[in-house]
Order: C-alpha cells, then sequence, then structure tokens
C-alpha cells in the first residue's frame, strides 16, 4: 500500500490533509480516487490507514479509518557515516541503508576523499539526498525518514565518536576484530529496553589511512574488517548496516 510521510500540523484528530508534491503525487501520478486508501506517518509519533474524502487543487483530504502502531524501526539507532564518494555513489547509499534500517547519514570528508567540497552546493546536495531518503522510507514502509546531516570534516567526525554506544571503523586493512567479534558481546550486554546508538565509519574509494585509523580508535572506535574481500565503498556501508542488524535479530540472526 502506497505511503506518504507528512508533517505533524497535517494531522488532524480524525482527518489528515497532504498538500504539495505529495498531494500531486496521489492525485495526478497514482490518479488516486474519492474512496481509495494509503497510510501516512508524521515520521515521529503518528502513523494511519487514512481514506480520500476530497481532492483539491489546494491538496488531499483524509479521514483517518485506523491508526498504525510503530513498529517498523530496529532496536539499533545505526548512524551511517560515508566519506564522500564520486559520481552519485552517496545517493545510492542513502537509499539503500534507508531500505535496510539506517536513520541518520553524516556525510564527510577524509583525507583521501576525491571529491572537491563545494559548500555553495551543499544546500541543495541536502535537498536532494533528504528527498531521496524520504522516498526510500516510503517505498520500505518505515515509520521515520532519516536524517542526512550537512557534510562533516574529519575532526568534526572524531570529537562525535564518545556521543556513541559503539562506534564501528570500517577498514580493510584489519587482520584483528571483524566486525562479528565486536558486535555479538556488545548487543549481548545492552539493555533491550533502550534504543542503542551505533556509529558505522566508512571511507572513501582510497580507504582510510594508518594515522586515521589510529585517531578513530585513540577517539573510542573499534577498528573492524568486513571479511576477506575488498568492497568498494558505497558496498561497504550496505555489508555493515546489515550484518549489525543481523546480529542484533533484526533479519533473523541472535
Amino acid at each position: 500500500m502506497q505511503r506518504y510521510f507528512i508533517v505533524p500540523e497535517q494531522f488532524g484528530e480524525h482527518s489528515v490533509m497532504i498538500t504539495g508534491d505529495d498531494a500531486h503525487h496521489i492525485s495526478k501520478v497514482m490518479r488516486a480516487r474519492v474512496g481509495e486508501k494509503f497510510i501516512v506517518s508524521d515520521g515521529a509519533s503518528q502513523e494511519a490507514l487514512v481514506e480520500i474524502t476530497d481532492i483539491e487543487a489546494s491538496g488531499v483530504t483524509a479521514v483517518i479509518v485506523e491508526r498504525i502502531a510503530l513498529t517498523q524501526e530496529p532496536w539499533l539507532q545505526v548512524t551511517v557515516a560515508q566519506s564522500l564518494p564520486k559520481g552519485d555513489k552517496m545517493e545510492t547509499v542513502i537509499q539503500k541503508c534507508t531500505e535496510i534500517g539506517a536513520v541518520r547519514f553524516i556525510p564527510y570528508i577524509s583525507e583521501r576523499t576525491i571529491v572537491q567540497y563545494d559548500a555553495k552546493k551543499e544546500a541543495k546536495r541536502i535537498e536532494r539526498w533528504g528527498k531521496i531518503a524520504k522516498e526510500a522510507a516510503e517505498q520500505a514502509h518505515r515509520n521515520r525518514v532519516p536524517e542526512v546531516e550537512s557534510t562533516s570534516t574529519w575532526k568534526q567526525m572524531l570529537a562525535r565518536i564518545a556521543s556513541y554506544d559503539l562506534v564501528l571503523f570500517c577498514y580493510e586493512k584489519e587482520e584483528g576484530l571483524q566486525l562479528r567479534d565486536v558486535v555479538q558481546p556488545f548487543i549481548a550486554g545492552m539493555d533491550r529496553n533502550r534504543a542503542a546508538q551505533v556509529l558505522v565509519m566508512v571511507g572513501p574509494e582510497g580507504g582510510f589511512t594508518v594515522q586515521e585509523m589510529e585517531a578513530a580508535e585513540s577517539a573510542g572506535a573499534k577498528s573492524v574488517g568486513l571479511g576477506r574481500r575488498i568492497l568498494r565503498t558505497e558496498t561497504a556501508a550496505m555489508v555493515g548496516l546489515t550484518c549489525l542488524l543481523y546480529e542484533s535479530g533484526e533479519m533473523g540472526g541472535v
């Protein structure tokens, strides 16, 4: 069933009012009619099955048929920190990792980042990435749209490590700890009555430097490998996130 994210103000006690691009999509793209049903969510605390009662140029009005419990979000609240990759790879990371279950994305610049960061284009780029996250969340029937933050510096990333319960530094040259070695005892020791905050750090096409790995570990991150094969930067983000959620039982793991 089609799903749309709306702002909390569009939720009434008994009905919702949908405007803008979503209203256009409902009326012009989907060619919906009065009586058809779909799901709306405010991305935080409200979700409902609604039925269209009126379609006007100003928007689509729908009555709330049933309130829906918010059960689609994982226990592990995983943030994906992705060093800016070339081309449209960041879009792929955001789209696929939103489908898998990431709750936040932090693009950042590391030593081997190839992309020339342009601050003037930042707002437009974040807007596009946010739209991709919204569309992916709707497709995957998420209860929330992941946040896409502005681009951070390497220094800023290091400063944020201490605020997470666990930080996994995905390092292709790691010959000791693998992701499972760290994640399994972490999950076993966590109180499932509260959401655990986990950060997955992925490097650019050229990977991380030894100095970056050492700095991240000194700040509290765990350097881990993702297996014996070398993964593309966009693949590493998806693999790391999927393995985390599997180990937590989200995908049939423990």
